[in-house]
């Protein structure tokens, strides 16, 4: 394939983002994944995937731990993504949370926080501690993840509220739902969305027509799956990975010229809504 460079994505704060990143879900929960994970990093960090998505959820911090020991050395080449469990997020328990995520990380600053999901604490409480963790440094931006449209107009009359980032939320082939309303919605707003669980776990890669569309390209089903996300306005992906051979064929997923005529063959076999559906999340 072509050595294509990854599109990019302008943040409302003026950032410019690789569309194509890294996740990290289920990583640092095995100590002897360990160096695989973090070398799988380096290896996406290399290949100029340096947007890196992470969670204190995800093993209640260990996946930090194993993302500040691959960024070491490089953390300002890295756009580097944290969230913040919904419980936490009260106004001072957000910046608490944030503090313990950079410690783990090893880092001064995030690039963007995000709240994880919707909990008790009021949107205007959690802004507040947002934009004073702007206003100290400690984050260049913040932003939300599994918001459906209708939490995102709520939060846009919360004091602050219109200056999110971002909004992460699950989408690949197979649940493509937030095309109905929410990335519109998003787009029309430059409101980058990250791509969660972009291949679904891997659950549709063995889709007979994902699989022929891909031996017609010479490519893998995986790459197809991202090439259908990139193609998307403002949407971020970020496919995770322990593997450095993968990490270089999700690379590769940028340089796919797939024609219209197949696209329409995907849109028939994992049809887009028809309707509005409630916002799907793993």
């Amino acid at each position: 394939m072509r050595d294509d460079a990854i599109p990019t994505i302008s943040f409302p704060n003026g950032a410019e983002v690789p569309a194509l990143g890294q996740g990290t879900w289920n990583m640092g929960e095995n100590s002897t994944e360990a160096k695989r994970e973090i070398e799988s990093l380096r290896a996406g960090l290399d290949l100029g995937m340096t947007l890196i998505d992470t969670a204190e959820m995800y093993a209640e911090g260990g996946a930090e731990k194993i993302v500040g020991e691959a960024i070491r050395g490089q953390r300002d080449e890295v756009f580097l993504v944290s969230k913040v469990y919904p419980w936490n997020a009260s106004r001072n328990g957000t910046i608490e949370a944030c503090e313990r995520s950079l410690s783990r990380l090893g880092t001064d600053h995030l690039d963007l926080y995000l709240l994880h999901w919707r909990g008790d604490h009021p949107l205007a409480d959690t802004v507040e501690a947002f934009e004073a963790l702007k206003a100290s440094g400690k984050i260049g931006a913040w932003g939300v993840s599994n918001f459906d449209t209708v939490d995102m107009e709520e939060l846009l009359t919360v004091p602050g509220g219109r200056n999110v980032a971002a909004n992460q939320v699950l989408y690949n082939l197979s649940r493509r739902g937030v095309e109905y309303d929410l990335l519109p919605w998003c787009q029309e707003r430059r409101i980058p969305i990250m791509a969660y669980s972009p291949i679904e776990q891997g659950r549709i890669l063995h889709h007979p027509e994902l699989i022929r569309i891909a031996k017609a390209y010479q490519a893998t089903p995986a790459q197809v799956a991202l090439a259908f996300l990139l193609e998307r306005d403002g949407v971020i992906v970020i496919p995770k990975t322990s593997s450095a051979t993968r990490a270089a064929e999700n690379r590769d997923a940028v340089s796919l010229d797939i024609t219209d005529g197949d696209w329409a063959v995907l849109d028939a076999a994992f049809p887009p809504p028809a309707r509005k559906k409630p916002l799907e999340m793993v």
